[in-house]
């Protein structure tokens, strides 16, 4: 695989990540749930406010704990982006759901929650959120929906830890939400996630199914004299490794946040004449939402225009990349019934969007380059 002087993404070390993993070695528990899953835990809820934060092996697996945790049976619906990551459906497709794709709104690229309200069915059991690069949903109408209707609100949160919507922090409005610590995100352990429950009645079903479906942590609670196995469940937890290495990225996140925040502002203002020429569209964030700097994507005016500039990067050594398929035009979304035409923002969205390298290192030598690449890029007119 080509390395590229400037990659789309690189994995930011705080400097701590080392000893704690050692210290993890050292405390000869290295299996889930040790010290620093505990540490981890004890630093989300308190940077959150939630109830609960429990660490899993990754998003995609806290997002099937939520599934689970909604007891969906064959037949029931789940309202969901068709804009985004497979694992957003495929957690509720596996209980036997049927994904009900929703359009997106232009400016923020997020679930449009005017949209959602002719999708409800009888069947329907839950609206997923999807905060797209961190930028909130209309949460507030969104809520209203779930609340009318009685249905659940969970949030598929990957790209938006320390993310807010009119001052309140995303992950906190669903009765639960999922975090994503994925080398590409801001906050990482290379693999990892966790499952945020914001209704205290679903906290020890929660425990329960992340631990094979044994009250376990009851146990280890001194709740009951021996565990064993009371529900459905399998094994959702990291080892103890993983979470010291996301215990130092957890410490270090302002420094984290205030480098990315650094880098995307160096694009906004540095690409604003380029984009205001070209009539290329940056990234949109709505007055009352304050974002946490996931990404920094351009909106080209076509496809063609987006495939030449990726490969025009591509020989000056810099990397780009595309981001989202429309899930319902995908071999699985139309089994269940997705029709070109469905989501017709999503569609075209698809294909003109481009995001740029992005990360906590990225140095402003390096960002001059991609900057002053994009700016050698003439898009012809008429496009």
């Amino acid at each position: 695989m080509h390395r590229y002087s400037i990659p789309f993404n690189k994995a930011f070390i705080t400097g701590n990540e080392s000893p704690y993993m050692a210290q993890a070695i050292a405390n000869s528990h290295i299996s889930g749930d040790g010290p620093f899953t505990q540490r981890c835990h004890a630093l989300l809820q308190e940077y959150l406010g939630v109830p609960r934060a429990l660490l899993t092996t990754s998003c995609t697996h806290a997002l099937e704990m939520a599934a689970l945790l909604l007891d969906l049976q064959p037949g029931d619906e789940v309202i969901v982006p068709s804009f985004t990551f497979v694992s957003t459906i495929n957690a509720f497709v596996l209980r036997g759901a049927r994904p009900v794709f929703c359009d997106i709104r232009p400016d923020t690229l997020n679930l449009d929650e005017a949209r959602v309200e002719s999708l409800i069915t009888p069947h329907t059991r839950a609206i997923v959120a999807v905060h797209y690069a961190g930028v909130g949903c209309e949460m507030d109408a969104l809520q209203d929906l779930a609340s009318r209707h009685g249905l659940v609100l969970v949030e598929d949160n990957a790209h938006g830890l320390f993310g807010r919507y009119k001052g309140r922090l995303l992950g906190t409005f669903g009765a639960l939400a999922t975090l994503s610590f994925h080398e590409t995100k801001n906050i990482s352990c290379g693999e990892g996630g966790a499952l945020l429950v914001n209704d205290p009645a679903l906290i020890e079903r929660a425990e329960i199914l992340r631990e094979k479906g044994t009250d376990r942590s009851r146990f280890f609670r001194g709740q009951v004299d021996k565990y064993t196995w009371v529900d459905i469940g399998s094994s959702y937890l990291p080892s103890d490794i993983l979470a010291a290495f996301l215990y130092a990225q957890l410490e270090a996140h302002q420094e984290i946040q205030a480098r990315r925040r650094a880098v995307w502002e160096g694009y906004q203002s540095r690409l604003t004449p380029w984009a205001e020429r070209f009539g290329v569209r940056l990234p949109f964030v709505l007055p009352h939402c304050q974002q946490p700097y996931h990404m920094f994507y351009l909106l080209l005016p076509s496809l063609e225009v987006r495939q030449a500039l990726i490969e025009h990067l591509k020989r000056l050594d810099i990397l780009s990349v595309f981001h989202y398929l429309p899930l319902h035009l995908s071999h699985m979304g139309r089994r269940f019934g997705g029709h070109p035409g469905d989501c017709p923002v999503t569609e075209q969205i698809s294909e003109r969007l481009l995001r740029l390298p992005f990360y906590a290192g990225l140095g402003e030598a390096e960002q001059d380059q991609v900057i002053q690449a994009i700016e050698g890029f003439t898009i012809p007119t008429g496009h």
